[in-house]
């Protein structure tokens, strides 16, 4: 076995790759060449919670499991929200072939997928972007939206004045080229957007559907269980809707669950896969007045090839601590 860290993953999972390597993957997910039971959680004290995804996939085909834990009070520590552990089983003995750090390889997969839908379904020359949220998964979108469109203003958005302006301090000594402001105002962030990512631990809507501009592409990104979501109603109506996994969508997407079982939406309203739309079974963006929207809750198809793909790099530079197991 191979056991990498944070570190490792760091330098054996650039964005660049990422973003193909959950493309593949999920074209796998809507030919249903793999298996993807949903996440379980299980609460682990106040707020905290443990999730687990197992999921088997046969390009690369390998299989394993993601424990992670869920602590929205970690930020206030400096630590990721999301902390634990992959481990990665090869399909023709079945061992356990690597163990590795899945805070960082969720933040850069999760942000990849959503690189993966911007590429697919935002207009080409989507140029501004508003980032709602200023925490980990802010920043791994903000490099994952400036790799697949033309990005040139950003504004970042939340609740602290103060904690966004001093993510846009840090990003503009990153990426000097791009013109960055910082807001309390969501409204005001989202409404001349070209590309909006939702990237909070919020419980309850913060985004409203009717903030949205026409031709405007939103990735649904930070609430990953049925009893949190950051969007409204409005939202739901006036977007277009495609998803990474239909079943996950329909268990645990909060605003979808609630429209449906309101009676005020119906499943066969969603657009339909973003592995479907890359491999042009599924329609994409209509027209350049669309509302685009994807909806991400995240599947370990994505984690998995992406571990393998740390797996083999790290193979081939050398890198992690070969242990008997």
């Amino acid at each position: 076995m191979i056991v990498l860290t944070h570190d490792d993953v760091a330098a054996l999972l650039p964005m660049t790759d990422a973003i193909e390597v959950v493309a593949n993957a999920m074209k796998g997910v809507s030919d249903r060449t793999v298996q993807l039971p949903l996440r379980s959680v299980l609460p682990v004290g106040g707020d905290n919670k443990m999730g687990v995804m197992p999921g088997a996939i046969a390009d690369p085909a390998c299989y394993g499991v993601k424990l992670v834990s869920l602590f929205p009070g970690n930020p206030a520590r400096g630590l990721s929200s999301h902390r634990g552990a992959i481990v990665l089983f090869e399909a023709e003995t079945g061992g356990a072939v690597a163990m590795m750090d899945a805070s960082l390889l969720t933040a850069i997969r999760t942000a990849a997928a959503s690189a993966v839908a911007t590429r697919a379904l935002a207009r080409q020359e989507a140029s501004s972007l508003a980032l709602i949220g200023y925490g980990e998964q802010a920043e791994h979108h903000l490099h994952a939206m400036l790799t697949v469109r033309p990005v040139e203003r950003v504004v970042v958005a939340g609740r602290s004045a103060e904690k966004a302006a001093a993510f846009v301090e840090e990003a503009a000594s990153h990426y000097p080229e791009v013109a960055f402001n910082s807001t309390t105002d969501l409204q005001a962030a989202v409404e001349d957007a070209d590309i909006v990512c939702t990237v909070t631990a919020s419980p309850a809507p913060i985004v409203k559907g009717d903030w949205i501009p026409a031709g405007a592409h939103v990735n649904i990104v930070g609430s990953s269980i049925p009893s949190m979501r950051e969007v409204d109603d409005r939202m739901v109506e006036r977007g277009a809707i495609w998803v990474d996994y239909l079943p996950s969508t329909l268990a645990q997407a909060g605003e979808i669950v609630d429209m449906i079982a309101a009676g005020t939406f119906d499943k066969d309203d969603l657009k339909g896969e973003i592995g479907a739309v890359l491999q042009g079974r599924v329609a994409g963006r209509a027209d350049a007045d669309q509302i685009t929207v994807y909806r991400s809750l995240g599947v370990a198809a994505q984690d998995l090839a992406s571990a393998h793909h740390v797996l083999e790099r790290a193979r081939s530079a050398g890198r992690g601590q070969v242990v008997n197991f």
